[in-house]
């Protein structure tokens, strides 16, 4: 079973924590921010999605192929704040089907760099703490995502690894993921692979010589045992921590209830961060927790 247990604000994460983040690749911290902070983020995302999803151009982001890759409204939203939608959220002529703010399926991924309310959230000496207990030497943060997991429509997400996305040498990925809501089976929580980490990484998206981005296969015989999956449903404020090469997927949420989360991804600054990775500094340099 996965490790479930609160911060140590004084001591931080213990010996025993520590060897259950190596052995698992994921521990869940609970009630790691309030009820209170949770609520001001979601109020905060929702502006957001009046602001921006105006200005996006019917963009889709699906887990399931890689269609967004060539969209240059995503590669553009790597170091700003892009919407995406869901979907379900339209129908057969491509008109929403649903209310604006049932539709997106995301906000990404720089909320953390460029919105106040989002900084805020994203930084501090609490996850400066985990990060460094769970092994992240000098850790910056790379990428924010805000999930909404809409009601009825919330998509499926297939089970992958996030090293995938954000390759290091050596692997030193680690993402949190905040469930701003109550996550549970019914309404699309994570599952993953306890202990599946150790078999290395399955895939790496990258960018070609032509420029495009494209998924290569490391391992093509390399098949996770899904006998082994184990679903983390957690309540509202906590933060669930796991390795970039955990796999971990969520089913769809077809309940009436939503699954609001919020995920950063950090890697170590003395790790080496390939050209080829979609999403570089650019003008905005990364930067730690604190």
């Amino acid at each position: 079973m996965v490790y479930r247990g609160l911060f140590d604000e004084r001591k931080g994460l213990s010996a025993p924590v520590r060897a259950a983040y190596a052995r698992d690749g994921v521990i869940v911290l609970e009630d790691f921010v309030s009820a209170e902070q949770c609520q001001a983020l979601q109020a905060r995302a929702m502006a957001l999605v009046e602001e921006y999803a105006p200005q996006a151009p019917g963009t889709v982001f699906s887990a399931r192929d890689q269609r967004h890759a060539k969209d240059a409204y995503f590669e553009a939203s790597a170091r700003s704040i892009g919407a995406f939608f869901e979907e379900g959220a339209f129908d057969a002529q491509g008109q929403l089907c649903v209310p604006l703010a049932r539709a997106i399926n995301k906000l990404g991924h720089a909320m953390h760099d460029l919105d106040p309310v989002f900084q805020a959230f994203s930084h501090g000496p609490r996850l400066q703490a985990v990060a460094e207990g769970v092994g992240l030497v000098d850790p910056q943060v790379v990428q924010s995502m805000y999930i909404f997991k809409q009601p009825g429509i919330g998509g499926e997400v297939n089970c992958h690894q996030d090293a995938t996305y954000l390759y290091t040498a050596p692997q030193s990925v680690v993402g949190f993921w905040f469930a701003i809501e109550d996550a549970h089976r019914g309404n699309g929580c994570l599952g993953g692979l306890p202990g599946a980490h150790r078999s290395g990484l399955k895939q790496v998206f990258r960018r070609q010589q032509g420029g495009a981005l494209q998924l290569e296969t490391l391992q093509a015989d390399l098949e996770w045992d899904m006998q082994g999956l184990e679903w983390l449903e957690v309540r509202q404020g906590s933060l669930v921590v796991f390795n970039g090469l955990f796999p971990h997927l969520s089913e769809p949420n077809r309940s009436a209830q939503s699954r609001h989360a919020y995920t950063l991804h950090a890697v170590s600054g003395q790790a080496a961060y390939p050209a080829s990775n979609w999403i570089q500094p650019g003008h905005m340099p990364f930067n730690g927790f604190v």
